[in-house]
């Protein structure tokens, strides 16, 4: 009784363990560089590479939740200059998608980055 305890314990831990694994490779974590942050023409960049995925993609701040491949949704997360970003994908098929949106923001979408 004991050891069926351990071992379904066990075997919860480690189902745990694997799906926090997996979802910290399916979301990167990145900081708005570009002097104006995510306005319309950065927020149509993001899209336009969200729609290119097999399922949702999800941009998060600390305000909101969006849906990345939305122009509306992503301007709703206030992504201001030194913001932190939370880019999230739901299949591992989407990993260059992911890829691609964050180097379009490390890369400040091409915009003046300086103060």
């Amino acid at each position: 009784m004991v050891a069926d305890f351990l071992r379904d314990h066990h075997n919860y831990i480690l189902k745990s363990i694997d799906e926090l694994t997996h979802n910290r490779l399916l979301s990167r974590n990145v900081s708005i560089i570009n002097k104006l942050g995510i306005h319309a023409r950065p927020a149509a960049m993001i899209a336009k590479i969200a729609q290119k995925a097999e399922k949702a993609v999800w941009i998060s701040s600390e305000y909101d939740r969006a849906d990345a491949s939305s122009v509306i949704d992503i301007l709703s997360i206030c992504g201001r200059k030194g913001s932190a970003i939370l880019l999230e994908i739901e299949t591992e098929n989407d990993m260059n998608v992911l890829e691609s949106i964050v180097q379009l923001i490390k890369k400040g979408f091409g915009e003046d980055i300086d103060d």
